[in-house]
């Protein structure tokens, strides 16, 4: 095509160009954004990204403009002399050789020595978390607190922390996009992931996500990380740690004791468990609240919820099919490691594999019919009336609305 061609076509492109580059430098907020410099892993990457984007552009600019020259140089003009062929310049060769090997050199260097880096065992010291990814949620275990928790993981500012990554099924990546890196969980074989995150970072909350396509509901396998300080951190840990006491509402006040209505002192109810630390929720970022849609034909009338019932709720539990999968440290009829560890299930902010707010409105539909929540959700389908794809038809042994009401109120007395 000729030059002339080309001329209309030119304003049409240059406007094309400047849209794309400003859409690139927009000022807008990118919470997942792993370009940062919040621990030492994303550094160490970023800093090499770095190195090679400034390598790759000087690259880029000489070849493009040295092209863009002979091509307007050495073009074909009306009436001007043949082409006069060429059978090689050594010179030229050699500079074009030795010019990209040098190039890459330098981009080798750094590239292995960040390898080693990254892929160095952890420091010692190190908080290490045992993550198992399952089809389609995050197992997390604290060995050196004796905690076993789901979908949501705290590790302190300033202490290096390191992820012991394994699958209970099929191929799984780990990524924080915030601290650095993903790295990949492949079956019968232990992987490690390990950063610091900065002290300045304080308390704060980032989302995670599984970043190899494990199956249909891939897309809905995610976790929240919270950095907090060290203090917090402790006080977390050690209430994770203890066993799980449905808390209580407070008692009513006691009436006044006069000399006609004097009566024996009652005895002394249990004092209330002490509650460790938990990420604020007023103080959630925005990016890392689940928005999640509920299903428009999953019904539930939240009437029912006001009137939950922990201790009946319990039994629900226990007596409803729930103790097959899950557990409970406190209850000792709960002690399944099939699905996720519901001890201070209450403390989590969100539930369904970081998929919902963990509230009593989706808690309720989520117990109710997880398998129309989340594709391919391996929970049974509880409630009564509703249709299950793995029986092929409606739930006839299940729990009624007023049952799953109490389960709720039971769950979410677990902080």
């Amino acid at each position: 095509m000729s030059m002339l061609r080309l001329r209309p076509a030119a304003p049409a492109l240059l406007i094309a160009v400047a849209l794309l580059t400003l859409s690139a430098c927009g000022g807008t907020e990118y919470p997942n954004s792993t370009f940062n410099h919040t621990t030492d892993l994303n550094t160490a990457i970023d800093d090499l990204w770095g190195r090679l984007l400034f390598w790759g552009t000087i690259v880029f600019v000489v070849v493009e403009a040295a092209l863009v020259y002979t091509i307007f140089r050495f073009r074909k003009r009306p009436g001007g002399p043949a082409a006069k062929q060429i059978h090689g310049n050594v010179a030229l060769e050699i500079t074009w050789t030795a010019v990209p090997a040098l190039i890459l050199v330098l981009i080798a260097i750094p590239t292995v020595k960040t390898i080693f880096e990254t892929q160095a065992p952890a420091p010692a010291g190190a908080l290490v978390v045992e993550v198992t990814g399952n089809q389609w949620w995050w197992e997390f275990k604290y060995p050196e607190y004796g905690i076993t928790t789901a979908n949501e993981v705290y590790i302190p500012v300033g202490r290096t922390a390191n992820f012991v990554l394994r699958t209970k099924d099929v191929l799984h990546s780990f990524w924080i996009p915030q601290m650095g890196g993903k790295r990949d969980l492949i079956t019968n074989k232990t992987n490690n992931l390990w950063f610091t995150p900065n002290v300045d970072l304080g308390t704060n909350a980032w989302n995670g996500f599984c970043v190899e396509y494990c199956g249909a509901s891939h897309a809905n396998m995610k976790f929240r990380l919270f950095t907090v300080q060290p203090d917090e951190f402790e006080s977390w840990a050690q209430h994770q740690a203890s066993v799980a006491v449905p808390h209580r509402t407070p008692a009513a006040p006691a009436t006044v004791t006069t000399a006609s209505n004097r009566q024996p002192p009652a005895p002394t109810a249990p004092a209330e468990p002490t509650l460790g630390y938990v990420f604020p929720a007023a103080d959630l970022p925005d990016h890392v609240i689940p928005k999640t849609p509920v299903p428009a034909r999953l019904t539930y009338d939240d009437a029912l919820l006001a009137n939950g019932d922990p201790v009946a709720g319990q039994q629900s539990f226990m007596m409803g099919g729930c103790i097959g999968c899950h557990a409970i440290n406190g209850n000792p009829m709960a002690m399944s490691p099939i699905g996720p560890n519901l001890t201070h299930f209450a403390s989590r902010h969100t539930l369904g594999g970081g998929l919902f707010p963990n509230d009593d409105h989706h808690l309720a539909r989520w117990i109710k019919n997880a398998k129309a929540m989340k594709p391919g959700a391996l929970m049974n389908t509880i409630g009564i009336g509703e249709y299950d794809p793995i029986l092929k038809g409606p739930v006839t042994a299940g729990l009624t609305d007023a049952q799953i009401a109490d389960v709720v109120a039971y769950l979410r007395s677990l902080k």
